[in-house]
């Protein structure tokens, strides 16, 4: 079974950073694009970023600028680097991943359970 399990949340204030972590773990062959979402309350969720295998990068408009995503394949790890936070940045952030099963011939999309940002004025 593959888990996802982010990390790094909790409260900041308005203009500080944080670093989210997301691990991914279980029966992975290769893992191709990964991303972060968030879901903020009584919103939908919505695509922060995404970046590839090769590292290639998208960044939803409004945020670009101001986070940074990355991953190290080596340690099958997502991370996203938030600068210059602001109060509608909070939300609930979700990973996801796009693994290829040791055992399948089929990619699958997983997503973690989320970790909570809260950004205060």
């Amino acid at each position: 079974q593959v888990h996802l399990v982010e990390s790094g949340g909790g409260l900041v204030q308005a203009g500080g950073s944080l670093r989210l972590s997301c691990a991914a773990s279980g029966s992975i062959s290769r893992i191709n694009a990964m991303g972060w979402y968030r879901q903020a309350p009584g919103k939908q969720r919505e695509l922060v970023a995404a970046i590839t295998s090769s590292s290639s990068t998208n960044y939803a408009d409004s945020l670009k600028g101001r986070f940074t995503i990355s991953r190290d394949n080596a340690k099958n790890t997502l991370y996203l680097q938030m600068n210059s936070l602001k109060p509608e940045d909070t939300a609930v952030y979700y990973c996801n991943a796009d693994v290829r099963g040791s055992t399948t011939t089929i990619t699958v999309r997983y997503w973690g359970q989320g970790t909570q940002v809260t950004v205060s004025s």
